[in-house]
């Protein structure tokens, strides 16, 4: 990892703990039904969905109104505190990269804006260990941001 993007690692992990209310405030109320309902049509009643990058847990109580298991992740002390209480579900604080996510087990994953902070030498090894929380036959959702590097 270059020092660039240890450096913007860091800035990033300090911004959500320091900011972690009003980014809740900022980002509660969005509905995201739109690119959740697509998703839901290919998920079994009941199924278990892990949200990585849970932020204040907007998505885990839209996936728990709509009947399913949820678990939440976030590396933010605050936000993982906001989601448990938003949401009444288990939520671990953890750090991407390093959380063995093996312990886990997943029907799917929901990566929702959430891999944009993993440096690019790094994308391939931390996806790969988040996947290891996943059923045989389970689904990811993954959203990001057009461009190239980090940027």
């Amino acid at each position: 990892m270059s020092i660039a993007d240890s450096l913007n690692s860091f800035i990033m992990q300090d911004y959500y703990q320091k900011k972690h209310k009003s980014y809740h405030e900022k980002t509660f109320t969005i509905d995201p039904s739109d690119f959740l309902a697509p998703f839901v049509e290919r998920l079994t009643a009941g199924a278990i969905v892990f949200d990585v990058g849970c932020g204040s847990g907007r998505d885990l109580l839209w996936m728990k109104k709509k009947g399913f298991d949820v678990i939440g992740f976030d590396r933010s002390s605050g936000l993982v505190e906001i989601a448990m209480e938003n949401v009444g579900c288990k939520v671990i604080e953890g750090d991407f990269e390093t959380y063995d996510f093996s312990v886990i087990y997943a029907d799917a994953i929901m990566l929702i804006g959430a891999m944009v902070h993993i440096p690019y030498d790094r994308f391939s090894d931390v996806f790969r260990n988040i996947v290891s929380s996943l059923s045989d036959f389970g689904i990811i959702l993954i959203t990001l941001k057009e461009g190239t590097g980090t940027r």
